[in-house]
């Protein structure tokens, strides 16, 4: 919805870059609220980044203790998901902090990250790719929210599940059941 018409007013543009909608009005052409929204456009892409580079501050990380991002998504799973979805993340919560309870999350690796979902892939392939799962919720959530920079579960594939096709019982099997 970019360039659109509102009768009796005239022109307009409308669009959302970077999260922030941008939106202007009653041009009395198409062709000028075309104009207009690229000459916006291009005034965002040349905007300079904001940095807090001042008097040779260096620039702050978002880096944080494994267990605070663990503590923060506890509370958002708390507050906006069912109960059984809080005590299945709790339990996973638990068994990652007994891995990796001291470390920073910038300092877990892709490699670390994979040790573990093999010790858990004994357990069950199953097990280990729910694990993947909600570690891969965990450190998204804290890059969305900018608590972190970077995921290292990126890349880490699922472990290969074997599909096994239930079984079905005969018209027979059931009517011996049915006769028992």
């Amino acid at each position: 919805m970019s360039v659109y018409l509102v009768k009796g007013k005239g022109w307009r543009y409308d669009f959302t870059q970077m999260g922030t909608r941008h939106t202007n009005a009653w041009f009395t052409t198409k062709k000028a609220a075309k104009e207009a929204e690229a000459r916006k456009r291009q005034e965002l892409k040349n905007l300079p980044s904001v940095e807090m580079e001042t008097s040779g501050a260096e620039k702050t990380s978002t880096d944080m203790v494994f267990l605070e991002l663990v503590n923060h998504r506890l509370d958002y799973v708390k507050a906006y998901k069912s109960a059984r979805y809080y005590s299945d993340y709790l339990g996973m919560a638990k068994r990652q902090l007994r891995e990796w309870k001291g470390l920073r999350c910038s300092e877990i690796t892709k490699g670390m990250v994979q040790r573990y979902l093999i010790k858990r892939s004994q357990v069950s392939a199953f097990a280990a790719n729910k694990e993947l799962r909600y570690l891969r919720a965990l450190l998204n959530f804290g890059i969305k929210h900018g608590l972190i920079e970077e995921n290292p579960t990126q890349g880490i594939v699922f472990m290969p599940v074997e599909r096994r096709i239930r079984y079905v019982p005969s018209k027979e099997d059931v009517a011996k059941v049915i006769l028992a």
